[in-house]
Order: C-alpha cells, then sequence, then structure tokens
C-alpha cells in the first residue's frame, strides 16, 4: 500500500527584522507557531530570512558594498548552532516541518558565507542544510557555491519533500535531481526583487517557474517569498539615491501553492506580507503521471545519464599514516566535517 497523506501546508511571506539575526529568530518562531495555530503541518519561509538579503549587491559597487557584507558576516549563523536550535524546538512545539533560508558562516572562515536552506522535522531535528549551488549574478559578490551534499529528498510522514532556493528552481538538472529521488512536494525559497530589470515581472517569473516543476513533475510546490520592509528601503536608502525607487517596485513578490497540474491552490500573495494556506493531497500526484512521469516511464535513461557527486566538499583533506589510524579511530569526532575538513582513511 502507498501512503498519499493530506495536509495544510503554510508559506510566509514576510520581511526579516533585516540584519538582526535574534530578532528575525524570533519573529521565525512566532510565525511558524501561528501557521501551526491554523493547521499546517508544513511551514516554508523566504530564501535567506535569516537575517536578509544582500540587495546592497545590485545597487553599490564592490567597494562600497564591502562594510555591508561585513555586517552580514557577523550576523550569519553557523550550522549547528543556537539559532537552529531556536527553530527546531519552535518545530517541534508545533509539530510541524519547516523549511527556511539562512545565511550560514562556515566555521572554519570569516569571508565565506552560504545561501543555505535549512529542513527541520516535526519532532525538532535538522533534517538537512542545502547549499546554494550557483548564486545568481550580482549574489556571487556575497555566497560561495554550495556542494550537492544536501541535495537530498527528505522522506516524511507528510511524504517526500525536497527544497531549492531563488534561482536553482531555473536549474532543469537540479530540479530533475529532486524529483528523481521520489520527491513529491517542493518547497520554493524566494526573496523579493524589485531591482531586476524595468520589463522583468519577478512575481510573474516566480509563479511561472513553480507553475513548470509542479506541472513536469507532477507534485505540489509550496513558494515563499520574502518582502522589501520599509526598514531594508531605508538602510539602502542611506546609501544609495535611488534605493527607494529601485526596492518600491510592485509585483516583486509572490507566494502560493501549486498543485500538480500546475495550477494555483487557494489564494496567492502578491507583495504584501502574510501566510499563505492551502491543501496538499498527494492523492492528486498520481493520475497525471501516468501521462507524464519524466522519472519513469516517460524517459529514455538508456540515452540520458544524470550523475550528481553528492561528497561534501571541504578545503581540506587529510591522510593518514597506516600505523596513526588504530589510535585516531578511538578518538574520532563528527567536528572533522563541521571544521571543514575530511580524512581519506577508512576511520574517518
Amino acid at each position: 500500500m502507498i501512503s498519499t497523506p493530506s495536509f495544510i501546508a503554510a508559506a510566509i511571506q514576510a520581511a526579516p527584522v533585516y540584519l538582526n539575526t535574534q530578532a528575525t529568530i524570533e519573529k521565525a518562531v512566532r510565525l511558524i507557531h501561528e501557521a501551526a495555530a491554523n493547521g499546517a503541518r508544513l511551514i516554508a519561509f523566504p530564501e535567506v530570512f535569516v537575517p536578509g538579503y544582500p540587495y546592497w549587491s545590485w545597487m553599490m559597487s564592490p567597494v562600497k558594498g564591502s562594510a555591508w557584507f561585513e555586517r552580514l558576516v557577523r550576523q550569519s549563523i553557523t550550522v549547528p548552532g543556537p539559532e537552529v536550535d531556536a527553530l527546531c524546538e519552535a518545530a517541534r512545539q508545533a509539530n510541524a516541518y519547516v523549511v527556511i533560508g539562512v545565511n550560514e558562516r562556515p566555521s572554519h572562515s570569516l569571508g565565506t558565507l552560504y545561501n543555505t536552506i535549512l529542513t527541520i522535522g516535526s519532532d525538532g531535528r535538522l533534517l538537512g542544510r542545502h547549499r546554494k549551488l550557483v548564486p545568481t549574478w550580482a549574489e556571487k559578490l556575497t555566497w560561495g557555491n554550495g556542494d550537492a551534499s544536501g541535495l537530498k529528498v527528505h522522506q516524511t510522514e507528510i511524504g517526500p519533500l525536497g527544497a531549492l532556493a531563488c534561482g536553482e528552481n531555473t536549474n532543469t538538472l537540479a530540479r530533475f535531481s529532486l524529483l528523481a529521488q521520489g520527491e513529491l512536494i517542493h518547497v520554493a525559497s524566494y526573496i523579493a526583487l524589485p531591482v531586476a530589470p524595468p520589463d522583468y515581472d519577478m512575481a510573474e517569473a516566480i509563479k511561472v517557474r513553480a507553475m513548470a516543476h509542479s506541472f513536469e513533475g507532477k507534485v505540489f510546490t509550496i513558494v515563499s517569498c520574502s518582502t522589501v520592509s520599509e526598514e531594508i528601503v531605508a538602510a539602502m536608502e542611506s546609501e544609495c539615491d535611488e534605493a527607494r525607487s529601485l526596492l518600491t517596485r510592485r509585483n516583486s513578490a509572490f507566494s502560493g501553492v501549486i498543485g500538480p497540474d500546475g495550477r494555483v491552490v487557494g489564494n496567492p500573495l502578491i507583495d504584501e506580507e502574510g501566510i499563505v494556506y492551502a491543501e496538499v493531497d498527494l492523492a492528486r500526484c498520481i493520475q497525471p503521471k501516468q501521462m507524464h512521469d519524466i522519472v519513469g516511464h516517460y524517459n529514455r535513461f538508456d540515452i540520458f545519464d544524470l550523475r550528481i557527486n553528492a561528497s561534501e566538499q571541504p578545503p581540506l583533506q587529510i591522510s593518514r599514516p597506516l600505523q596513526a589510524r588504530a589510535d585516531l579511530s578511538a578518538s574520532k569526532t563528527d567536528d572533522t566535517t563541521a571544521a571543514g575538513v575530511r580524512c581519506t582513511d577508512p576511520f574517518f
């Protein structure tokens, strides 16, 4: 027998307390409890919600933006860490799965950040950490490339759950890799980007990408997008005369739920803060797959061959002499990979 759960999903559309990690974590915890009180079992947050998006990279020179990068580094979090613990505890209390974007700083570096998605179980366990594979355009001034060690679908009681950040939802192979792992619930996290080219409708672009993934894979997509608060506008306006006009364009944020037929479920949000609720019934994924199951009968794996290097990519690999291995095995800890080190012998 297959299981096709039905549950309520919540997509958060909100702004962080800009560059203030503690206050943003507190806001996230409040929103988790609010969504859970309204019946949500899955709660999706925007891209890099903690503690915000580097809008300066789109409006300032790299030299001028460097001071803002330092502020972001100082407010970024490590994984694991106390901020993650607070989010995990909120998920446990709410009995809800939480997917949230954070700015992550690895413990071995002060100059590298990652655009990271955390997936947290309803029991309060951290299920996964996915680092955005390729920062988009001006984002390369802020984040490093992630690896595929976190490109996973998590088997949960509400169904197979995967997530990608913003532009990754345009990366066909990244999306296919999740579908091929059995994904039926996809979280797509975004930021409002009013500073895009003048003829670019960000809200429509977000919706189109979500509809494409849902229709191609016959899955549900929960889209969560941030908003641009007056606090963010004022912060950027202090450094850039055009900030207000650039950051207040309408149709910059879309949050909602897309069904396996590619259509919107319920009422989405455009631009304004709020929470979108919608029912996700995985039974609706079955019949559409009879027509197009691109990870099954509707493909030619004798022709197409996708391979993924899912190993971690630390900055340092240590090979130990054979005679030292027995002594090292007794003191082995998980801190080696946390510190950015991988030892290439059987004891590590």
